[in-house]
């Protein structure tokens, strides 16, 4: 298929302008060094496209329709009665209806055939008028040739003249100013600003589109920010108007971060595998444990301009909010991006996806599957460094790897992706620290290898709808107040009335293994921190086991309490060893500390209360629909209650009407 850039395609700055000739020649030439510049063709009417008047409006169709055969007219308009003033229209081919029927002896014939070709555009903010609806297609045949004998030409071309301040015959060129819809950022207040604060790039490299391709997403972001207000979306174009890089988040995105905003992988697979479209995710992880889209991006070049782009984009999308914790995979380029733009942020290695590469970089070794086993005991088993340090040692010495360059690297970044360097980290169960434990990246089975940009924009809404019903569903199943126990510990009793189903299932787990551990015992007391020592029988391959041990510190006055497993910062909630030893100490309830808000049922309607508003203006349908079902379920108890909130929903639907014709 033949790639072509954006340009083919149009979008525009606000200052880009489009030169439209009468009978002259198509050559223009640059003010300062008289080189000769072919002229731009006009684009195509697309949705989304503004104008800073209704005279440009009406001279960029006409521009339009001139290029292609055909001539316009104003067919309809609509004003506000109080001030007279036009606040929609309607830009119609002069062929569209059918004249009314004369009565004359020799009436003119019929010129008409009711063509559907037309635009209409609507002012919007009081100040710019924006087309919101395209129709492309004529039902006669329309022919360049003959653009000069319409009206509205004719219009165009005397108003051009009568303008020209020179008697020399000249060129006559009328400019439209056009705004880049397309490269507007739009804040959370809905009104749009150009992309001022976010450095351009070297325009070397770019994304490498199809046929098709950039009309398919340049149509998605319009037609998303006409339907989602709260929808965000960015381009990056070269001085030739190829694309370089784009970033986009829609409305639940944004909400979603503002709730679960602490910790955030970014997801370069596409980009590691060669995909063909580069794309990258920014995810992260919500009070169920499943994984919440917050942005995504198309890269051109996996260079650190082009990712700091990326980044600036998405921080600026989140009013500037940085995450706590940012998990990568080893892209030194992305790296070095993620330093500059989120320098307080603690940077991390996804150690899943070092662990799936073992067997690319080392299946072809001399005794794999001991270098393997090797390898996964000094990752998942060691709980001090210095296990960590004896296991890896061991293990290059016994196979000889000390050459093996993957393993250097491995070694040297090892603070950055070992869990036994990161027990002070938060990571809300974003990385695995078990063997069996897997990811899978937000958008997996719905991006192959070959999947094009194209394809990709049609997939993207079937994606997020599928992840948002798992994520009602999961809403659903947490509303009971409490849920199955399996023992008759407290703990379990306490948090089945606080968390979500998902992450209170993860926490019982934690509790059963209580009876797995024994002999709790008190090793060392300093002031008022106890060292305690819990044994516990765990599994190492198959049916064997054996005996580990876990170091607990205990705080009494504070009741404070850390494992030196650190499933706490992990994973969110206490591991067995520590209930063991507050169970040991007579504390039957929890410590609120240890019961994290961002595993509770109700998170996001205390998160609303807790925090304003207004300090991320951004509005959740999740959280409106959730609010909606105990009234359709009220209703659908008697024929009386369906016809109360039948009322009631239709009046608050005339509100809503009242309010739209408001503002129009």
């Amino acid at each position: 298929m033949e790639e072509v850039c954006l340009n083919s395609e149009p979008v525009f700055d606000e200052g880009d302008e489009y030169d439209v000739e009468g009978d002259c020649t198509g050559v223009e030439h640059d003010d300062e060094t008289g080189e000769p510049q072919l002229k731009k063709e006009p684009p195509s009417p697309t949705v989304g496209l503004e104008f800073s008047s209704f005279d440009e409006a009406y001279d960029f169709y006409n521009m339009y329709a001139k290029g292609q055969g055909f001539g316009i007219r104003v067919s309809n308009s609509w004003f506000r009665s109080k001030r007279k003033e036009r606040y929609r229209a309607k830009l119609s081919c002069s062929s569209a209806g059918f004249k009314k029927k004369s009565e004359a002896n020799n009436p003119r014939p019929e010129t008409r055939t009711g063509c559907p070709a037309m635009i209409v555009i609507r002012l919007v903010d009081s100040k710019r008028w924006r087309i919101v609806e395209v129709e492309l297609e004529h039902n006669h045949q329309v022919s360049p040739q003959i653009k000069r004998f319409y009206k509205s030409h004719k219009k165009m071309i005397l108003a051009a003249k009568k303008a020209q301040p020179s008697p020399e015959p000249v060129t006559e060129v009328h400019t439209i100013k056009l705004y880049r819809t397309a490269v507007l950022d739009v804040g959370h207040d809905g009104y749009s600003n150009f992309n001022e604060g976010i450095n351009p790039v070297d325009n070397s490299k770019h994304l490498e589109l199809k046929e098709g391709d950039a009309h398919a997403v340049y149509n998605y972001f319009c037609r998303m920010k006409l339907t989602n207000p709260n929808f965000f979306y960015l381009f990056d174009l070269d001085d030739d108007g190829r694309l370089r890089n784009v970033f986009w988040a829609d409305a639940r995105s944004r909400a979603a971060y503002g709730y679960f905003c602490d910790t955030v992988a970014i997801d370069t697979t596409c980009l590691a595998n060669k995909y063909e479209i580069p794309l990258i995710s920014f995810v992260g992880v919500n009070h169920h444990g499943q994984s919440v889209l917050l942005g995504c991006g198309f890269l051109g070049h996996e260079s650190v301009e082009y990712f700091v782009w990326i980044l600036r984009a998405w921080l600026k999308c989140m009013l500037g909010r940085p995450p706590q914790v940012i998990i990568t995979d080893q892209c030194k380029p992305l790296q070095s991006a993620v330093s500059e733009v989120f320098p307080n942020a603690h940077l991390c290695y996804c150690m899943w996806y070092i662990m799936q590469r073992v067997p690319e970089k080392l299946g072809g070794l001399k005794g794999y599957e001991a270098i393997k086993r090797q390898m996964n005991k000094a990752v998942y088993d060691s709980l001090k460094i210095a296990e960590f340090e004896t296991s890896w040692a061991d293990m290059i010495k016994q196979h000889r790897l000390g050459d093996n360059k993957w393993l250097q690297t491995l070694y040297e970044d090892r603070q950055m992706w070992a869990p036994v360097y990161l027990k002070d980290i938060f990571f809300a169960g974003m990385i695995p620290i078990r063997e069996n434990e897997g990811l899978n990246a937000f958008f997996d089975g719905y991006v192959h290898k070959h999947t094009s940009f194209k394809e990709f924009v049609d997939k993207y809404d079937l994606a997020l709808h599928r992840k948002h019903l798992k994520v009602a569903m999961a809403d659903m199943e947490s509303r009971n107040p409490s849920f199955e126990l399996k023992t008759r510990c407290n703990f379990e009793l306490q948090l089945s009335k606080v968390y979500t189903k998902e992450i209170f299932m993860r926490f019982q787990s934690e509790v059963e293994g209580m009876y797995s551990c024994f002999n709790t015992r008190q090793v060392n007391v300093n002031g008022p921190i106890t060292t305690y020592i819990v044994k516990e029988r765990v599994e190492v391959g198959g049916n064997e086991k054996e005996v580990k041990y876990y170091e607990v510190l205990y705080e009494t006055t504070q009741v404070d309490i850390r494992c030196i497993c650190s499933l706490f910062n992990y994973k969110g909630y206490l591991c067995r060893h520590a209930l063991n030893v507050l169970n040991y100490n007579g504390v039957e309830e929890i410590p609120p500390r240890y019961i994290l808000p961002r595993w509770s049922k109700d998170f996001k309607c205390r998160y609303l209360l807790d925090n304003n508003s207004s300090n991320f203006d951004v509005y959740n349908p999740t959280y409106l629909h959730k609010c909606a079902l105990p009234i359709v379920e009220k209703g659908a108890q008697s024929q009386e209650h369906y016809k109360t909130a039948l009322q009631e929903l239709e009046e608050l639907l005339n509100k809503f009407n009242n309010v739209v014709n408001d503002f129009v």
